[in-house]
């Protein structure tokens, strides 16, 4: 079954159109998926057939451990978005609900390689000199 509903495939692919510069996707599971895990890389793979700038990469999170230290993953499922480097995006859990939103968006500044702020904003980060860790936590509730 589908992940991403019949209706929503064209207008997603019209985003991804916009896409410039190749997006990388990385996805860690395990040999042995939870549900969420197996939904989520179903989910990846459907995005990854919409556009020719989007590559997959599945990643196990027990056997690829180098892979797993390399993008500091603690915890699964996880999906990382690459471009020319790593921008340090990262989703854990499946991306559904009001997270699609956020993960279609983050292909798309990724693939852009600009970021979709205004000037007085990118002014004002522009200041910030030190490491940020920005975490978001969603609860449908």
């Amino acid at each position: 079954m589908a992940m991403i509903q019949e209706k929503d495939l064209s207008q997603i692919t019209t985003f991804f159109s916009v896409l410039q510069r190749e997006v990388t996707i990385l996805t860690f599971t395990q040999e042995f998926e939870c549900e969420f895990c197996r939904m989520t890389r179903e989910l990846l793979q459907e995005l990854k057939q919409l556009s020719e700038k989007i590559t997959l990469e599945v990643y196990d999170f027990v056997k690829d451990a180098n892979t797993v230290k390399k993008y500091a993953i603690d915890k699964i499922p996880a999906t990382v978005i690459l471009g020319d480097r790593d921008y340090g995006i990262r989703f854990y859990g499946i991306p559904a609900g009001y997270e699609f939103t956020s993960l279609i968006e983050a292909i798309m500044d990724v693939g852009r390689r600009t970021p979709n702020l205004p000037e007085d904003i990118l002014a004002e980060l522009s200041k910030v000199d030190q490491k940020v860790h920005i975490q978001v936590l969603i609860s449908p509730t």
